[in-house]
């Protein structure tokens, strides 16, 4: 049977492994090759790690970062941050790496996916897309953003969803930015409505605070990946820095959940 993937999202800024709150005030959490023999030991699904600093520096992936990264990983990984061309997504693949995942880039320019699931497989191309609630007394609806935020893009989110798709990509990532390590729950009513237009894999990332929370998407949602940064590095009201995941019967009452 298939069970909803649990994810966690761990953010790379100036080398170490940061978490945000509405993608601004990176705090200092730790080392992240640390953090990736922890979750090994965890028996994590799957990690998805991303440079946070790279697209809005207009800087290059961090390869030796990546290469002791997928070295460490003893589960599938993810990794996102600079990537532009097919010519770089092979070759962070090619060190190790399962999923590469885009976001500006393939805002700007869409034909980028076919390119890059041509050179290293659908499966291989995940799109992180940013989203907010649009500000304003009389505005509604969702805007997406790129470079932490600080770029607003007209294209609207079920039309992006529906274009990544028709080119080829493997997975979506929705990502909400208000929710961003406020650990208040996730948007379900979004994370429902993007569901139910996709035919690919889509991963939700943003707000999760609590395995109850883990718990409402996946009924909300059905087969879905629960991805979260936040629920899984910090302990308790104070936030102390405590890396976790959740446990084999944890994971089997979540998969209890799909309504599907």
């Amino acid at each position: 049977m298939l069970r909803p993937r649990v994810i966690p999202c761990l953010l790379i800024h100036q080398g170490g492994l940061v978490k945000t709150q509405k993608f601004g005030s990176p705090k200092y959490v730790g080392d992240p090759i640390n953090a990736v023999k922890i979750f090994n030991e965890k028996e994590s699904d799957e990690l998805m790690v991303i440079d946070i600093d790279a697209t809005t520096n207009g800087a290059e992936p961090d390869y030796d970062l990546i290469a002791k990264l997928a070295a460490e990983c003893r589960m599938p990984l993810c990794y996102g941050g600079g990537i532009k061309t097919a010519a770089q997504a092979s070759r962070i693949i090619d060190l190790g790496v399962e999923k590469v995942a885009l976001s500006s880039a393939v805002i700007a320019n869409p034909n980028l996916i076919g390119e890059i699931s041509g050179s290293i497989g659908s499966q291989s191309v995940v799109i992180v897309a940013d989203v907010q609630k649009k500000k304003g007394i009389f505005s509604n609806g969702y805007q997406v953003v790129t470079h932490n935020a600080t770029q607003v893009h007209k294209v609207d989110i079920f039309a992006l969803a529906k274009t990544v798709e028709e080119h080829g990509a493997g997975e979506l990532v929705i990502n909400s930015v208000d929710l961003d390590g406020m650990m208040t729950g996730y948007d379900l009513e979004l994370s429902k409505k993007i569901k139910e237009q996709m035919h690919i894999p889509v991963t939700f990332l943003g707000g999760a605070g609590s395995m109850p929370d883990l718990e409402k998407l996946v009924q909300e949602c059905g087969v879905v990946g629960v991805a979260a940064g936040s629920l899984f590095v910090f302990k308790g009201k104070y936030r102390a820095v405590l890396i976790s995941y959740p446990t084999k019967q944890e994971k089997a009452n979540l998969s209890k959940q799909v309504s599907i």
